[in-house]
């Protein structure tokens, strides 16, 4: 039990090849979503979403995926269903954090928490300057992350790829 605990609070240390030209991977996990969906929180517009699960042997730690400016930031209490339920984006515990990047414009992702866990811990605050790759967050225990980038985004990663946080060049620009 202790060594699954340890696995879970770990943050390895992950060099970062800043650019902004790339959206990278906030979390370790597996793409398990990429479409065209409407976004009802911030956008209010349809948006591409790159959805990353975590199964409990990933990393949980969330990293920027840009830099830039955090313009909004906000934590929604919620249910606890399955991380790869269509409904958890919306009604499970989340937070959801928007940076306005010079290059992409406003990035949004959401940190979901999923059955088995049950905290979000999220760094994000409203007018912070942050930088691509550094710790944003954590989820404890677990679940998924969804990146909503603007339409017409050059995603660079395939369904059921495995994602490395802070290494994965999600999108191009």
């Amino acid at each position: 039990m202790l060594i699954m605990v340890l696995q879970f609070f770990r943050n390895p240390k992950r060099v970062v090849a800043i650019n902004d030209n790339h959206v990278i991977a906030p979390v370790d996990g597996k793409v398990v979503v990429i479409e065209e969906v409407f976004e009802p929180e911030y956008f209010k517009e349809k948006r591409l979403m790159v959805s990353i699960f975590m199964s409990p042997i990933n990393v949980h730690v969330t990293r920027y995926a840009v830099n830039g400016l955090v313009k909004y930031s906000k934590y929604h209490p919620g249910k606890y269903l399955v991380a790869w339920h269509p409904k958890a984006s919306e009604e499970n515990e989340r937070t959801t954090v928007v940076v306005e990047n010079r290059v992409f414009g406003e990035i949004l992702y959401r940190q979901i928490a999923g059955a088995l866990a049950r905290r979000i811990v999220n760094y994000a605050q409203e007018g912070m300057q942050v930088v691509q790759g550094t710790d944003a967050g954590f989820i404890k225990f677990g679940s998924r992350v969804d990146l909503y980038l603007p339409l017409g985004t050059q995603v660079n990663v395939k369904l059921n790829q495995k994602a490395v946080g802070g290494k994965t060049i999600i999108a191009i620009k």
